[in-house]
């Protein structure tokens, strides 16, 4: 007999990724193979409240998509649920949970896995409770289980142990343990938890299936794995090594190769348009405790090379462990209803040229230029980044609106002598102990796709980009027109040139948009002129 079951979650962790929407052809066959390989379980997705922003059919996993589904016999079908979404439903854990589930005989919810943080494990052991006497087969998920101590745990597995759980898991949910680490972990687990003991692994380290291999020979009883490790930041333990090591653990005869083909249909594919895996930055997020979808995010983002690695290690510091959705927004930007800010640009701005400058390598070129431009003409000028090369003192304001350019950058930020244009809504309280010195000027956001709306104290523009961020500025502050200088541009075949034209373009044709000039030279596709023309 087997003593280990297997669960893959490739459609519920693989979501991160494409926002849980799997075709329902990939979602069948995937199913199919499932059944095939003698995988027992298999998290289809969340099931979720949430509805902001759109989000595919696993997101949700009702019961008419599940109806939908060819769901082979053999295979045990279930979703998770984040416990906080019952824990904080305004009508009450009780209602919520009847609002989410029906009685398991009427569902084709087999299992049911509750994620939680530790904080919230008390109210999480009642909900678990009502489900289990609804018919479920109930797992709880401890989050983040390498930051906590020896006493937390010891804690929660004697509460466990009164209430019990189906099966009580344990997530290395930063990717940063090692086979000592779970060997250590198991044995405090076994001091007081007598039931079934499951493990979900991250591979920030390279050290997910390593992790669940030591796991497996020390009793645990649930193991998780995704197809090509497809999951959350650098993803998890992969199905396909995980069955190659369980032949040898418990002589299982397993015939990979229906697994292999569907890799082959369609997980190669979209692990070249994603990109999911190891890379030394989610090495570094592994080793420093950070939350992967920091990682993810700034990789999505196209940040730098430096800059992701100064946001490394501004998180490492200042409490990255938990991932805040509020603080970072990805490369698609999520809709943001406007905050209006305090401070009005017009009073400084009204009618003046704005100069905005960014950190090109021509600039350094024009630096005595540029300089002797400010002096005679008097614009009003904005940094974007505090690596402009130009005398700080003829700088008015310095811009920034990316939250996770703000953390890359805290330390260049607080050191300033001239006022920071920011958004407050977007400020941690971090940040905001960082910057106490500093003088902010509260210009607010909203996030729209392709839409500019221009107010007195903020703005709505199509993403969180500094560039829009300023020209919002400049606009708002009724500018006579607008000038870039050390704009150099990706050059003209790269995908971030494309993106800024886009949004030069989409700027331009809004009533309110002023004259764009470069003075420098710049790969976007604005008018430009010599600065020595001007």
């Amino acid at each position: 007999m087997k003593k280990t079951k297997l669960l893959d979650c490739t459609l519920r962790d693989g979501g991160y990724y494409n926002n849980w929407d799997f075709p329902k052809n990939l979602v069948n066959e995937y199913l199919a193979t499932m059944s095939k390989i003698g995988i027992d379980y298999v998290e289809i997705g969340f099931r979720s409240f949430q509805s902001k922003d759109f989000k595919g059919p696993t997101w949700y996993t009702t019961e008419s998509y599940l109806e939908s589904l060819a769901i082979p016999q053999n295979i045990t079908p279930g979703v998770m649920v984040n416990a906080f979404e019952l824990i904080t439903h305004r009508l009450g854990y009780l209602k919520a949970i009847n609002l989410m589930f029906k009685n398991a005989k009427k569902s084709r919810v087999k299992f049911i896995r509750l994620a939680c943080h530790f904080e919230e494990f008390k109210e999480t052991i009642k909900i678990c409770k009502v489900l289990k006497n609804m018919g479920y087969v109930v797992t709880i998920n401890l989050m983040q289980i390498s930051e906590q101590s020896e006493e937390k745990i010891i804690s929660v597995t004697k509460q466990a142990q009164k209430i019990g759980p189906d099966v009580l898991y344990f997530a290395d949910s930063l990717g940063g343990m090692d086979p000592s680490q779970i060997s250590n972990l198991v044995k405090t687990f076994r001091k007081n938890w007598k039931g079934l003991l499951g493990i979900h692994t991250h591979n920030n380290l390279g050290k997910a299936i390593a992790n669940s291999v030591t796991a497996v020979n020390l009793g645990v009883n649930w193991i998780d794995s995704t197809v090509t490790g497809m999951g959350r930041g650098p993803g998890n333990a992969q199905t396909e090594y995980l069955l190659i090591e369980m032949e040898n653990i418990e002589k299982r005869q397993t015939n990979i190769l229906p697994l292999l083909n569907l890799i082959k249909k369609y997980f190669y594919p979209m692990q070249q348009k994603y990109k999911w895996g190891q890379n030394p930055y989610y090495y570094l997020a592994g080793k420093y405790g950070i939350h992967p979808t920091y990682i993810q995010e700034m990789l999505t983002t196209q940040f730098d090379e430096s800059e992701i690695i100064v946001a490394i290690n501004q998180l490492k510091r200042s409490g990255g462990k938990r991932y805040n959705v509020d603080l970072v927004r990805s490369e698609f930007q999520k809709p943001m209803i406007l905050k209006k800010g305090q401070w009005s640009p017009i009073i400084d701005i009204r009618s003046k040229e704005v100069l905005l400058i960014a950190s090109g390598p021509k600039g350094n070129d024009y630096k005595e230029e540029i300089e002797e431009y400010i002096k005679s003409k008097k614009p009003f000028v904005i940094a974007l980044n505090t690596s402009v090369c130009i005398n700080k003192n003829l700088i008015n304001i310095f811009a920034a609106s990316n939250p996770l350019k703000l953390i890359a950058d805290a330390d260049l930020y607080k050191s300033l002598t001239k006022p920071l244009a920011v958004p407050d809504s977007l400020l941690s309280e971090d940040l905001k102990k960082k910057f106490k010195n500093l003088k902010l000027l509260d210009f607010g956001v909203g996030v729209k796709e392709n839409h500019f709306e221009f107010y007195k104290t903020g703005a709505v523009m199509p993403k969180l980009y500094t560039l829009v961020y300023a020209l919002a500025i400049a606009t708002s502050g009724k500018a006579s027109r607008i000038l870039l200088a050390g704009f150099d541009g990706y050059g003209p075949k790269e995908k971030r040139t494309k993106i800024i034209d886009e949004l030069f373009y989409l700027y331009s044709t809004f009533k309110d948009a002023k004259s764009i000039t470069a003075i420098t030279p710049t790969s976007y596709s604005v008018p430009s002129c010599s600065i020595y023309a001007l």
